[in-house]
C-alpha cells in the first residue's frame, strides 16, 4: 500500500496518469512498480525479477526499496 510520495512527479503520475515530472520513457515500468506497490501487503510481495528489492541501512534501516530506474534528470515541478 502506498502511504505517501516524496517525489511530486511520481505522485502526479500515480494519481492522475500525467508524465509531468518523470521521464516518459520510464512510465510503463513505473506504472507496473506503483501498481504492484499499491497492491502489496508485505515487502515480499515486491520481490519480483528486475525490481531489486533491498532493505535500506543507516537512518532508513528497517525500510525497503526497489530499484531499477534512474530518476536523475526528472523534473520535480
Amino acid at each position: 500500500m502506498i502511504k505517501s510520495f516524496k517525489h511530486k512527479g511520481l505522485k502526479l503520475f500515480h494519481e492522475a496518469g500525467r508524465n509531468k515530472g518523470i521521464n516518459p520513457e520510464h512510465a510503463p515500468k513505473l506504472a507496473r512498480i506503483l501498481d504492484r506497490l499499491d497492491a502489496s501487503k508485505s515487502p515480499a510481495d515486491m520481490d519480483l525479477p528486475g525490481y531489486k528489492l533491498h532493505m535500506l541501512t543507516g537512518k532508513k534501516q528497517g525500510q525497503w526499496a526497489v530499484s531499477g530506474l534512474s530518476l536523475k534528470g526528472a523534473q520535480n515541478d
